[in-house]
This record gives C-alpha cells, sequence and structure tokens, in this order.
C-alpha cells in the first residue's frame, strides 16, 4: 500500500555559494549510497540555471562519474548544439569538465525532431532499456531528479493548465505548444517525477520570491512545481537561497546530511 509522501523538506542558505556547496554535498551522498546498493547511479537534469548550480561537483574527487546515468528531466525539441538545448547548456556547464563517459550521457535522438510522437517514444524506450531490465518497476526510479521553476511554476516543461498535467501512463511525453519558447519539446511525466526516490529543487534570486512563496504556502493553487509528490520513499527537497525564500512561511528545516 502507497504511504503518503512526505511534505517537503525547505534548505534555505545564506548564500548562492553555500547553496551549491550543500547541494554538491546532498549529490555525492545520494550517489554513493546509490552505487553501493546497485552499482549505479541515475540522475535526470534540467536546464535554465541548474547546470551552472552544479559546479561545486566539478572538482570533487568524491564523485564516480563512471556510475553516472544521466537524462533530462526535459528537453528543446532542437540540434544538440542549439543555445536552446538542455544538453548543450549541460555541456558546457558540467560534461566537458568531468570524465563521465559519453555512452553514460543520454540526449534524444536529433534524427527523430520532425516527429515528436516517434522522438518521445524513443526517450521513453531509452528509460526502458535502463531501467525496466533492471528494476522491473512500472516506472523508473531515479535516484535523483534535479530540476528549476519558472515564474509560473512550471517545472520540466509541465505547465499550468496544460493537459499533460493529467498524464498518467506515459513516461515521456511531448509538448508541441510550449508558453515559453522554444515551443516543441519532450518531458518527464508526473508519474516518473513522483517515482524518484530524490527530487530537488533549486532556486536562487529575488526573482523567485514570489512564486517559491506560491508553491510552498499555496499547494492548492496547483501549480506543477507543487504537484511533484513522490510517494514514500520518495522526498522532495528544495535547496534555495534566502533571497528566494524571502516571502515563504513554510516551516524552513535546519539543514543536515
Amino acid at each position: 500500500m502507497h504511504q503518503p509522501p512526505s511534505p517537503p523538506v525547505l534548505y534555505s542558505f545564506d548564500s548562492t555559494n553555500e547553496l551549491t556547496e550543500k547541494l554538491a554535498d546532498f549529490i555525492v551522498k545520494a550517489q554513493t549510497e546509490a552505487v553501493s546498493k546497485k552499482g549505479r547511479f541515475t540522475v535526470a537534469l534540467s536546464g535554465g540555471s541548474l547546470p551552472k548550480q552544479l559546479n561545486k561537483l566539478i572538482d570533487n574527487p568524491a564523485v564516480k562519474w563512471d556510475r553516472w546515468q544521466v537524462f533530462f528531466a526535459d528537453e528543446r525539441c532542437v540540434p544538440l548544439d542549439d543555445d536552446d538545448s538542455n544538453y548543450n547548456l549541460c555541456q558546457k556547464e558540467l560534461f566537458s569538465k568531468v570524465p563521465i563517459p559519453e555512452q553514460n550521457i543520454h540526449p534524444i535522438d536529433v534524427s527523430l525532431l520532425d516527429d515528436l510522437e516517434e522522438l518521445a517514444d524513443a526517450y521513453e524506450k531509452a528509460l526502458i532499456s535502463e531501467f525496466a531490465q533492471k528494476d522491473s518497476a512500472r516506472f523508473p526510479v531515479f535516484d535523483l531528479i534535479l530540476l528549476g521553476i519558472g515564474p509560473d511554476g512550471h517545472t520540466c516543461s509541465l505547465f499550468p493548465d496544460h493537459e499533460l498535467l493529467t498524464e498518467e501512463d506515459r513516461w515521456v511525453a511531448y509538448i508541441e505548444n510550449s508558453p515559453k519558447p522554444p515551443p516543441r519539446r519532450i518531458t518527464l511525466t508526473f508519474p516518473v517525477l513522483n517515482h524518484s526516490l530524490r527530487v530537488v529543487f533549486v532556486a536562487a534570486g529575488e526573482s523567485k520570491a514570489e512564486i517559491l512563496s506560491t508553491i510552498l504556502d499555496n499547494p492548492e493553487a496547483g501549480l506543477p512545481a507543487s504537484r511533484v509528490k513522490p510517494s514514500h520513499p520518495g522526498q522532495v527537497y528544495w535547496y534555495v537561497d534566502n533571497a528566494a525564500s524571502a516571502k515563504v512561511k513554510y516551516q524552513k528545516s535546519e539543514y543536515r546530511l
């Protein structure tokens, strides 16, 4: 029987530098646990400001890059060297600076850009080959999904009031009418997000203060980021700085790894 989701854990730090240091510590701990249990660490990354916030991993000797399997929480349906590509952003900010084997990174198949349904299906098949044969679960169970939030409360490419919010079966869905450019994208769905062992939202700066308050203090508004609630033993964490959490009434947790 599914236990109800645990409430989010909110950690707020004095500076972005402290936030990124503590985030790196958390990621390394999650990696170490996953590798000791099953020999690999499955991660989904998003774009935006997130790849830059992983900079404290770059020279960290505790990171076992050869054990990482990296997927994308969402991706813009553009060539991999396009400025809009999340893969490209992660490549510039992270992958090009660390010894991660190329075969451990799973970008979209750009030969399928003309057919979004086929592109989403192919990405789902890549997930199936990584997860279904090894874990035999109905949905993939990521060790860690790292997400950002948009000013409208969207996360991944799951936007407010969009029909994708009700998707219950597919692991990967496509969207042709994203309210934020570029319009064509693929995204992990809520069932995947909500089967993850850990979801970490990262938000920094006063521009996030208003939306962070709505997401955490008013979850019944139903913004996409508020709907990320992994079932037990999964857990949502918020790693934010004090500028982002300035308007939040939700109880902050004392930081502990």
